[in-house]
């Protein structure tokens, strides 16, 4: 008997730092999303592939949704919640706890207008008790009707094969949508940015993330070398105060910001690469529209 190959879109949800990206990145088997302790690491909707015999899955992932202070912080709320309609499943990420938040209701309340089935993922299971884990479910499942209630945790690895396999339990049989190879519709020069983003946020100090953007300037193969990339990147900022900081003492936190970057570019590549990186103000560039979309942070997309 012929095996049914099944596909479908699906969607990850929840509040700022419940480990989205690392899910997303553990399930595909590589980093694709940055992430990062601080929240609101993802802003733009990142789509990548599983694919075995069983079928596809294109993953959407989305930034947090949370209250949002301004533009940028609409666009993001919005990318997360316009994929509700459009995709086939819903994972909502929520952390292993049994305490509720505003945050929480909020989301339960979008995602009770959506009309395809909705899997609770419990993360972070490796931070609490066995025991504790049923506490955590019984005070989620009356909140509204889910399909699956499936504790994981994303960093560990923990659970994930079954997350998996549950989901192609609720897919419709289809084709493929892309070819085996294919891990992610995300250009190179938009993850190297990204990269080096996630290295700003984790060595920058906690004022300043949320107020930095990265644009690749240039990205080329060397002439007459191998495997070998020029990168020229700048790391925008908001203030001047902010600018003195990201490039440190003698430039010593921009250069740690840059080899950082280096090693996992050059992994992501499978190349050498020589990562030039520059810092420049621009005011109040999250409330401008014009910066947001020159930024890759445009409205215009669609699963």
């Amino acid at each position: 008997m012929e095996k049914v190959f099944k596909s479908g879109f699906v969607t990850l949800v929840g509040r700022p730092n419940v480990g989205k990206s690392t899910l997303m990145n553990q399930m595909i088997g590589q980093k694709i999303a940055i992430t990062s302790p601080k929240p609101q690491t993802t802003r733009n909707r990142i789509q990548t592939v599983y694919h075995d015999e069983r079928g596809q899955i294109v993953f959407v992932d989305t930034p947090g949704i949370h209250k949002a202070k301004n533009k940028l912080g609409e666009y993001m709320v919005n990318a997360a919640e316009r994929t509700f309609e459009e995709v086939d499943l819903i994972l909502w990420l929520v952390e292993a706890t049994t305490f509720i938040g505003k945050g929480e209701k909020y989301i339960a309340e979008q995602l009770r207008k959506a009309r395809v089935p909705i899997i609770l993922v419990m993360n972070k299971i490796d931070t609490v008790k066995k025991n504790e884990i049923l506490e955590c479910i019984a005070a989620y499942k009356d909140l509204m009707d889910f399909a699956e209630i499936v504790p994981v945790s994303a960093r560990t690895g923990e659970s994930v094969d079954h997350l998996i396999q549950t989901m192609f339990s609720y897919l419709q049989e289809g084709p493929p949508y892309y070819d085996e190879d294919t891990v992610t519709d995300q250009p190179q020069r938009q993850i190297v940015a990204e990269l080096i983003r996630e290295k700003a946020l984790r060595v920058l100090s906690e004022e300043i993330p949320h107020g930095i953007a990265v644009s690749v300037e240039r990205m080329k193969k060397r002439p007459g070398r191998k495997n070998f990339y020029d990168i020229d990147a700048t790391i925008i900022c908001e203030k001047d105060s902010h600018k003195g900081i990201i490039i440190g003492k003698q430039g010593s936190v921009l250069k740690k910001i840059g080899s950082d970057a280096r090693v996992e570019i050059e992994d992501m590549l499978q190349a050498r690469v020589n990562l030039k990186l520059w810092v420049k103000i621009k005011k109040n560039w999250r409330d401008s529209d014009f910066l947001l979309k020159n930024f890759g942070y445009s409205e215009n997309e669609g699963v």
